[in-house]
């Protein structure tokens, strides 16, 4: 969009920022890490229940910072918020709910809608990082989203994640949405050619898991040479 609403780090739904280009971003930057003597650490993360849980009234508010036509937001606004379903089971049938959240997954235009809905999320992630002098950078990915750091310790890494990954939970909880924890992993990326054995990252304190390095990961620093 022209006035930069959507977050440069977002990925997916756009022309130029497909699965594919998530991995070469992230290549390049493991590559740079390396030349600059660091290993690179990633938290991957994804988002329980996305689409059912986009808040209507919430998205309308999104389109109008955004920026767009006040025609659209009308269409969207008249579509989305005040709409009603009811369940029929065989011959049986429920009264009509009211319905103030959720985007059709299979919609074309849920993902533009979806980009929009987390844009202002991760503005504030951003700005949220850069205050605290926490060094993550963030790809995402529609409901998945991935933290990136850089640093010559593992523990030192592991402790701006468990920081990030704190954050990111209190905001999500703010914009409606949770962390689906049982998803969430992390990777290392080095180029050490020894015993390559970093700490596992502890995230029982904000209801998450314990993260132990898949072990298969220890040869990338081969694999990219």
């Amino acid at each position: 969009m022209s006035n930069n609403f959507v977050h440069l780090s977002q990925l997916g739904g756009l022309k130029f920022k497909s699965t594919a280009d998530a991995g070469i971003a992230l290549t390049h930057i493991v590559q740079l890490g390396w030349i600059k003597g660091r290993t690179t650490s990633t938290l991957a993360f994804d988002i329980a229940q996305f689409f059912p849980s986009l808040n209507h009234c919430f998205l309308v508010l999104v389109l109008e910072k955004a920026g767009l036509d006040p025609r659209v937001t009308n269409f969207f606004a008249n579509y989305l918020i005040q709409r009603s379903m009811k369940y029929l089971w065989n011959n049986l049938s429920s009264p009509f709910f009211e319905i103030n959240v959720g985007v059709g997954q299979g919609s074309a235009l849920s993902p533009i809608l979806s980009m929009l809905y987390l844009s202002p999320l991760l503005y504030i992630l951003e700005n949220r990082f850069k205050n605290l002098n926490i060094p993550i950078s963030i790809l995402s990915f529609v409901d998945d989203g991935l933290f990136i750091i850089q640093d010559k310790s593992f523990f030192s890494s592991n402790s701006h994640l468990f920081c990030g990954y704190n954050i990111l939970f209190k905001l999500l909880d703010s914009f409606g949405l949770i962390i689906e924890h049982s998803k969430t992993e992390v990777f290392h990326f080095s180029r050490a050619q020894d015993i390559f054995n970093p700490p596992p990252l502890d995230l029982l304190l904000l209801g998450g898991p314990i993260l132990w390095p898949k072990d298969s990961w220890k040869y990338l620093g081969f694999i990219f040479d």
